[in-house]
């Protein structure tokens, strides 16, 4: 994305998103350090051609995200890493674009080990019949997808399927703050040949436990479902 150009300036709006997108992406991706001052109000306004409100309110939305924070007399100043609000949405998108895809998906993988297999646990002793049927339902949906693409997307809907049928609120949200990056991440392991034959019947393995009320099962099936998908990662990516 180009930066603003003063002679042909662009909504104030998109000043705002632009500036908010651009130094996101230098803090996330290091170039802008920890604990590191950024550049004045003076010279940033003047490097985006924008007006002092304008720029305050992208700033104001980083601090929001837990990237930076702001001081009298010592401006804005990137917090440590620990600090950053990594579950939101931008933040996110921001650290797939800078993260090397194999450290990301490494990560990714450890957070849906934790996540995945204790969601299905969950699921298979508080799921009713409305439940189970949402997760049939994105199964099936899983079953006649003919694409990758068509594939993807009720592969995600079964996943927040599961996390929903926990009947636990903060699970579900966590689940739904993850779709981005698990969307990421099936796109690169359906790329493997023959992607149902391989995928459903582990998907069915979890479905049919939780149909069963059977935790201990649920929670197998989907660590062999997860250990399908990293098997499927080193695959495509020899």
């Amino acid at each position: 994305m180009s930066k603003a150009d003063y002679k042909n300036p662009i909504p104030s709006k998109s000043q705002h998103a632009l500036i908010v997108q651009q130094l996101g992406l230098k803090i996330v991706s290091g170039e802008i350090s920890e604990n590191e001052k950024l550049p004045s109000e003076v010279d940033l306004c003047e490097e985006y051609k924008v007006s002092r409100p304008v720029f305050r309110e992208a700033i104001r939305v980083l601090n929001a995200k837990g990237l930076t924070y702001s001081r009298p007399k010592i401006g804005t100043v990137v917090r440590p890493k620990d600090e950053w609000h990594l579950l939101d949405p931008d933040v996110l998108f921001w650290l797939i674009q800078t993260t090397p895809e194999h450290e990301f998906f490494k990560t990714l993988s450890t957070v849906r080990r934790v996540l995945e297999p204790e969601l299905a646990y969950i699921a298979a002793s508080t799921a009713n019949e409305e439940d189970i049927e949402r997760i049939k339902h994105a199964y099936d949906g899983m079953e006649k997808a003919t694409t990758v693409e068509e594939f993807i997307e009720p592969d995600i809907q079964f996943h927040l399927a599961i996390a929903k049928a926990t009947h636990n609120d903060l699970l579900a949200y966590m689940s739904k703050m993850l779709v981005l990056p698990l969307q990421q991440s099936i796109q690169v392991t359906s790329l493997r040949p023959n992607l149902q034959g391989h995928s459903l019947p582990r998907h069915k393995a979890i479905l049919t436990a939780i149909e069963n009320k059977d935790p201990l099962s649920a929670r197998h099936a989907s660590l062999v479902q997860l250990d399908d998908t990293k098997m499927a990662y080193d695959l495509i990516k020899k």
